[in-house]
């Protein structure tokens, strides 16, 4: 996954909690990325202008502290970086490298910059590099699977650093600063277990404290767990655990030897929730996912959870929800035992679960705003005490949080391939919570993701209606990021599934979009053509309110083509239409635009008698925005006419309207919002 981009202005790192204890050991690593910073590079000894960021390299193996010196470095020199701290996780933890788009992404959120939905990893970066432009920041870049992903996130500025941590070394990235981590020294590693388990029992016996600490081979990881194992059993001597260890394969990795130890010593329900905790979704946990994944009450989960973040399998989050992470170095050991522990028709059943859970959390999450219906309210009070949230802020809150798991949780099931139908209603319960609290505006980046995910699942299991829903909702959102052409090819996409199962929605749908995409291209003819064949469909269905919409659209091209006969003619159609319907607001708006095209066409009078009664039709929609906006229309026109005195009363007019709504600061106040913009 890419973990929550966190930015931070203090001197504290991302990720750390207040009041945590001072970072432990690792002086002489920090002492020389520190001077690190400092040294001259290779650009610099050689007469030019440093044209990227400086970058260092901290390696080491998952359980060797390298995620924490990093923060300790970046806390240490924070105050030297006015505009903050950026980190990225980019490796998701089934040890999936997280592409460079999505990490991309998340940066510039970070930094509150638009990124387009859908936008190609090319475009994101740039768009990165931008941002970062002038600034003086610090980006730690954690866990890199190799270095093109981290030579696609660099500042191309001196003035930025980049942390970036590894297990290996980054070939390709040009004057990267190095630093390899191997164990904590004896003295560092007994304070760790001192952490944990109390001075006195190290003070009893510091010889088997130190040979416990050799055991663990001076990793942080190894040490804390250890400490934590001892933490719960006071009766226990420091000794016995080296013993234990010792006793274990001696060719086993330490903290594969102590996590295994910890493992075997809970019982039996315990031990099974933490090897499912594999399967959590961006290895954040919380109660419902724990209880859901292992088959037990929320409540049992929520103590069990709370226990093992006392052993130290688990890291509590800085979050108003009870919400937990996965150490990624643990990931690879939960990994190994749930295959060797459980069936694959178990994890199965598991995933089952937790992604059924899930769903219904959105569907509380959505349903809390729906509140206003008694068809919801009655839905809502049959859910469960646990699954239902108090108000629509705490529902908002949750969704946000929960953010990264569920689209993780997306991501993995449509991975799976076995759990489609689970998949499917959880992608649509995740664009309905989306679109009921963010908005479809603001959630664009990720609703372009989800619909991806959507048309994947639609193309394997041969669903055409869902293909063509998936591919109509990405090319809006093509569109709306300015991709035109893009949009087109899945509009034109969209027509050929909706045909093949006979789909009138989506084939009414998809040619009307493609005639849009055409007017966003400047072919009127096409566009014109392509309105008249959707509003063929629409008619034939007696759909009079589309229809009337239709005809406006097929006006608005003529007018752009200058053909004033067609439009007036369509015009005409359209305010018939919404007469039938009875939109007195849209039939306002119609006869707002006949007037302009008469005025264009040389009938002055003409536009002034329509722009009266589309005044008259507003009035009677409730519309001020629309009555201030056509008033205005007709002072021009009066004014064209050589009336300026009735000019100015119909002037004064939008002004006391917009005055009594409250309306006389906004910038688009006087805008006619005709059918076709509001497509």
């Amino acid at each position: 996954m890419t973990e929550q981009v966190v930015r931070t202005d203090d001197a504290r790192p991302a990720g750390r909690a207040a009041g945590q204890r001072e970072f432990l050991g690792r002086t002489r690593e920090l002492k020389e990325l520190r001077a690190d910073i400092e040294r001259a590079g290779l650009d610099t000894l050689a007469g030019r202008k440093a044209p990227r960021a400086r970058v260092l390299l901290i390696a080491g193996r998952p359980g060797s502290g390298r995620t924490a010196l990093a923060a300790e470095l970046v806390r240490q020199v924070a105050d030297r970086y006015p505009d903050g701290v950026l980190r990225a996780r980019l490796t998701d933890p089934d040890g999936t490298p997280v592409p460079v788009e999505r990490a991309a992404r998340e940066l510039l959120g970070a930094l509150d910059e638009a990124a387009p939905a859908g936008a190609c990893a090319d475009d994101l970066t740039d768009a990165l590099r931008t941002a970062l432009a002038g600034r003086r920041a610090v980006l730690l870049l954690d866990d890199a699977a190799d270095a093109e992903q981290v030579d696609a996130l660099l500042p191309e500025t001196p003035d930025c650093l980049v942390v970036a941590v590894s297990a290996g070394p980054l070939t390709g990235i040009s004057d990267v600063r190095p630093c390899t981590l191997g164990g904590l020294d004896a003295k560092s590693g007994v304070e760790l277990l001192a952490r944990h388990t109390g001075s006195v029992r190290i003070t009893v016996d510091p010889r088997a404290a130190e040979g416990l600490a050799e055991e663990c081979q001076g990793q942080p990881a190894a040490l804390t767990l250890a400490g934590r194992w001892l933490a719960a059993r006071p009766k226990a001597a420091v000794s016995d655990l080296a013993k234990q260890l010792r006793a274990e394969d001696t060719e086993g990795a330490a903290l594969t030897r102590v996590f295994r130890l910890a493992h075997a010593a809970l019982p039996a329900s315990a031990a099974r929730m933490l090897r499912l905790l594999a399967l959590a979704p961006a290895g954040l946990v919380d109660p419902h996912t724990a209880s859901a994944l292992a088959g037990c009450s929320v409540d049992s989960a929520r103590a069990v959870l709370g226990d093992f973040t006392a052993l130290g399998f688990l890291h509590a989050v800085d979050s108003p929800l009870p919400q937990y992470e996965v150490p990624a170095c643990l990931h690879p050991e939960l990994r190994i035992l749930v295959a060797h522990h459980e069936r694959p028709a178990e994890l199965q059943l598991a995933r089952a679960r937790m992604l059924e859970r899930t769903v219904r959390l959105l569907q509380a999450c959505r349903a809390i705003t729906e509140t206003d219906s008694p068809q919801a309210r009655r839905k809502l009070l049959e859910m469960p005490p646990a699954l239902r949230f108090p108000t629509p802020r705490a529902a908002a809150e949750w969704l946000r949080l929960s953010r990264p798991a569920l689209l993780a949780a997306a991501r993995l099931a449509v991975a799976d391939g076995e759990l489609d139908t689970l998949a499917r209603r959880l992608m649509s319960q995740l664009v309905r919570a989306m679109a009921a609290h963010v908005g479809t505006l603001a959630a664009a980046p990720d609703l372009h993701e989800i619909h991806s995910l959507v048309l994947q699942v639609a193309e394997r299991r041969n669903l055409p209606r869902e293909r063509a829903a998936a591919l109509l909702n990405l090319g809006d959102l093509d569109a709306r990021a300015g991709r035109t052409e893009d949009a087109l090819a899945r509009y034109r996409d969209a027509l050929d599934a909706g045909r093949e199962v006979n789909d009138p929605y989506a084939t009414g749908r998809a040619m009307e979009s493609v005639g849009g995409a055409h007017l966003e291209l400047g072919d009127v003819d096409r566009a014109a053509d392509w309105f008249g064949r959707a509003l063929v469909e629409r008619l034939a269905r007696g759909e009079h309110a589309d229809a009337a919409r239709l005809y406006g659209r097929i006006a608005a091209a003529h007018t752009l083509a200058g053909r004033h006969g067609e439009a007036l003619r369509n015009w005409r159609a359209a305010i018939a239409g919404h007469r039938r319907s009875g939109d007195a607001g849209a039939q306002a708006r119609a006869l707002g635009e006949l007037a302009r095209v008469q005025e264009d066409a040389g009938r002055p009078e003409e536009a002034l008698r329509t722009c009266r009664e589309a005044v008259e039709w507003a009035r009677r929609a409730d519309d001020p925005r629309l009555q201030a906006a056509l008033h205005l229309r007709a002072a021009d026109t009066l004014e064209h006419l050589g009336d300026p005195a009735s000019a100015v009363l119909h002037r004064g007019a939008a002004e006391r309207i917009l005055e009594d709504s409250n309306l006389q600061n906004d910038p688009d106040a006087c805008e006619i919002r005709t059918a076709s913009a509001e497509d």
